[in-house]
């Protein structure tokens, strides 16, 4: 489940280096075949493992033990757990949780009855791994011919309520606006109070959970009836119910070329950071108005990816437009890398700054708990046994003691130059309840040092920081659900509020469903005017 998390980019100059030198060795291409060998022949096994061990019912009693385990993990590791909720309330809810664990339970029902336990804690990072069937390659190549069943639709949830904002294909002429009241006949109002209550935001936030519910709502749905060839939807629009029969149809040759042309790299795509997935870009930028007095930089996700790129041709060509005048929209982003944040922020200031305060962890063996070998492919797993040596000494040296606590050596917690290609007019930044994590950690420093008008509601991550940067896997020893803990106390250096609630904007204006239907843009449409308005005097 991606929650925005932080990505922390390592200093790998050393890993390389080291890499290419050992390369050449005939016993580094020995070892390289083995382990490739090794994972084509285990591949197939852990599969069938894995769904086998998922439909098994696990006795009370080791689920007790896994509550115990991850409550021991987290006080170990976590570095801000009692932030949003006393340790005598958390205590509580833990006991409280093994004591209704009376039954062999399997995998996914202990999920659903563990994880509103840590949604609880209130990090919005801080989540277990639905534990999920999985797919052979064979039967992934047979869903990647097969059009989605719900992935068509665009979705909007107000209260317990779930609307279709948009239908791509048409399929069977479902207007937007539809309201859907059952998916196979059970009330899909139970389905929302029953995920709702596994996800948190950051604190007290009130804005988060309809954004991110109505994104991940299928991934729930899914886990628990799996990829269904069929659905039948019962409906109300304008007052008519009616029920539509969903299938899942073959991708004709026409789609299957579209895909394939969709994944091709192209330097603009590149640039943008395309995501072939959902045919959008994770950045753009665009002028506005005729005079080019008006620049508008959309970021979807902080990725990265070809992020220097980007800004420096983005600004370069704001500066030779002498635009008045930039909105950056960071509506619906659920964060990403820290480097891109500070990197952007040189960008919208004159004077030297520093991003974030030092970022606290439980010990100086904290960054040694990264599962540094999960989700290696063969090759990548050959090149992370030969550069590991490096690794472990860099992680072992990256912490500092100060004042009786433990920092991680960042790059991000040091005063940065602002960048000569700097915009120095007025800055508009549009927010949302989908503005999470790395989108919060800048919305709030440009809040704090007065640089930016920020025009919306209430961003779904924390005004003073979160916990996240990066991660220890841990593994629950009888459910085997995975337990993703971040390491890092991210905060912004700002004058801390308190709040325990979002980003604040500046002026509040609200998007309505009919708003979305009818592709307008209230929040966007604000600034256009107040800009006018400034024109005009």
């Amino acid at each position: 489940m991606f929650f925005g998390k932080f990505i922390i980019h390592l200093d790998d100059h050393y890993l390389k280096s080291f890499y290419f030198s050992s390369l050449k060795t005939q016993n580094t291409l020995k070892n390289y075949s083995i382990i490739f060998l090794l994972a084509i022949l285990t591949s197939c096994a852990s599969i069938r493992r894995h769904n086998e061990q998922r439909a098994s019912c696990i006795p009370p009693e080791k689920l007790r033990e896994d509550v115990d385990y991850a409550y021991a993990k987290l006080q170990q590791m976590h570095p801000q757990l009692y932030w949003y909720i006393p340790k005598k309330e958390l205590d509580l809810k833990f006991d409280s949780l093994k004591k209704t664990i009376t039954e062999p339970l399997t995998p996914l029902q202990f999920y659903f009855k563990f994880q509103p336990v840590i949604a609880g804690i209130r990090e919005g990072h801080l989540s277990l791994r639905i534990p999920r069937k999985k797919f052979t390659k064979s039967e992934i190549k047979k869903f990647e011919h097969q059009k989605g069943l719900f992935s068509r639709f665009e979705y909007y949830i107000e209260g317990d309520k779930m609307f279709i904002t948009q239908n791509r294909d048409s399929i069977e002429n479902i207007q937007p606006g539809t309201e859907i009241l059952s998916i196979n006949t059970i009330p899909v109002s139970d389905y929302i109070k029953k995920y709702r209550s596994l996800i948190s935001s950051d604190g007290y936030n009130t804005t988060f959970q309809s954004y991110f519910l109505k994104d991940l709502f299928f991934n729930f749905y899914t886990a628990e009836h799996g990829l269904s060839t069929k659905a039948t939807l019962e409906t109300l629009y304008k007052g008519q119910k009616h029920t539509y029969n969903l299938s899942r149809e073959s991708k004709s040759d026409t789609d299957l070329e579209k895909d394939k042309e969709m994944q091709k790299r192209t330097q603009e795509k590149k640039l943008n950071d395309y995501v072939a997935s959902s045919n959008s870009y994770n950045r753009s930028f665009r002028f506005l108005d005729k005079d080019s007095s008006i620049a508008y930089i959309k970021v979807r996700s902080f990725s990265r990816e070809y992020s220097d790129k980007f800004y420096k041709k983005t600004f370069s060509q704001i500066k030779n437009a002498n635009s008045e005048y930039l909105i950056i929209d960071v509506r619906n982003n659920y964060g990403g890398s820290l480097y891109e944040i500070n990197n952007l922020y040189s960008y919208l200031t004159d004077q030297p700054f520093t991003l974030i305060k030092p970022s606290q962890v439980t010990s100086r063996t904290t960054p040694l708990r990264t599962n540094y070998f999960r989700k290696s492919s063969p090759l990548e797993y050959a090149y992370k046994s030969i550069t590991y040596p490096s690794y472990f000494f860099g992680q072992a040296f990256s912490t500092y003691k100060k004042d009786g606590k433990i920092f991680y050596k960042m790059k991000a917690d040091k005063p940065t130059k602002p960048n000569k290609e700097a915009f120095h007019g007025k800055v508009f930044v549009l927010i949302n309840g989908g503005s999470f994590s790395a989108s919060s950690i800048i919305t709030s420093k440009l809040k704090n040092d007065k640089r930016a008008t920020l025009v919306g509601e209430e961003t779904g991550g924390a005004n003073d920081g979160t916990v996240a940067g990066f991660y220890s896997f841990q593994k629950l020893p009888n459910s085997e659900i995975k337990f993703p803990i971040g390491l890092l106390l991210v905060q912004p250096n700002i004058d801390f509020t308190d709040s325990k609630k979002g980003v604040l904007p500046d002026v509040v204006v609200k998007e309505t469903m009919q708003d979305i239907i009818d592709k307008k843009d209230p929040q966007l449409d604000w600034i256009k005017s107040e800009i006018a308005k400034e024109k005009k005097k």
